[in-house]
């Protein structure tokens, strides 16, 4: 096997160990579709996500997206399919698969030159944003894909937003109060926790002079998805999580005098 591919390989296997793999795969659906890794296979975002970005590109493609990649910077891989021409049974030309080599890309942070597009997001000038900085978390603008708005993760200790709408930056800075008071929270989407960052964040827009009109319908879907997981009505669901729910917004909330003791 290719020592690259293998090495590549490798890292992943690594990473099931460390348990950080529901988180990476999760980073991994978030390309858009107008940049280069949206057509990657999983497995390569996962990869990207793991060498710790949003966005990779070959050499020529930063170049073609006014980009250069610093002097220095180490590439990581991706995996690339090598193909042959074939005949099938009926004598048509086909292409079959024979093995797979490593492509080096570079990570967005890598490089200097023209911003990007999902670069000029606007976060929102909140003071709950400087709450998140206060506790050690970044928050940065990453593409999305229409479907995925926002992250925590605390490993990375980094909220991303793929939108500058205020109420999916409270649903993320939720996770991250929540994951604070827990000491650590469930990999994945776990039911519970989503139900309680999300009605948080309905909460945060109002107590902060936010009124969603617009979201409030996204916001009632988004729960009662969640509820049926458990089995039980979107009020049932807001009931069951709303002891949490008040410590999340409590620690959120507390003045900076008191957070400073923490």
């Amino acid at each position: 096997m290719n020592e690259k591919v293998k090495k590549a390989l490798n890292s992943i296997l690594e990473r099931f160990k460390s348990g950080d793999i529901p988180e990476a795969v999760a980073y991994s659906m978030y390309p858009v579709s107008d940049i280069p890794s949206a057509k990657w296979s999983l497995l390569n975002r996962t990869f990207m996500f793991l060498a710790g970005t949003a966005d990779g590109r070959g050499y020529q493609q930063w170049r073609q997206a006014g980009r250069f990649v610093k002097k220095g910077s180490k590439a990581f891989y991706i995996l690339v399919p090598f193909f042959k021409k074939t005949e099938d049974d009926n004598g048509e030309e086909a292409k079959m698969l024979y093995g797979f080599g490593a492509k080096p890309v570079f990570r967005l942070e890598d490089t200097d030159g023209d911003p990007l597009d999902y670069e000029q997001i606007e976060l929102p000038e909140l003071p709950l944003l400087e709450r998140a900085e206060k506790w050690g978390v970044s928050v940065k603008a990453i593409p999305g894909n229409y479907r995925y708005y926002g992250c925590y993760s605390s490993n990375r200790r980094q909220i991303s937003l793929a939108t500058k709408d205020e109420c999916v930056f409270f649903h993320e800075l939720s996770h991250l109060a929540h994951h604070k008071i827990k000491g650590e929270l469930k990999a994945g989407q776990d039911p519970i926790q989503e139900i309680v960052a999300e009605l948080s964040a309905q909460a945060l827009c109002r107590i902060v002079g936010k009124q969603p009109h617009d979201t409030l319908g996204n916001s009632h879907r988004y729960i009662e998805r969640y509820a049926e997981k458990l089995k039980i009505s979107p009020y049932s669901a807001c009931l069951r999580v709303m002891s949490e729910t008040e410590k999340v917004l409590s620690l959120i909330l507390k003045t900076d005098e008191n957070n400073s003791r923490n």
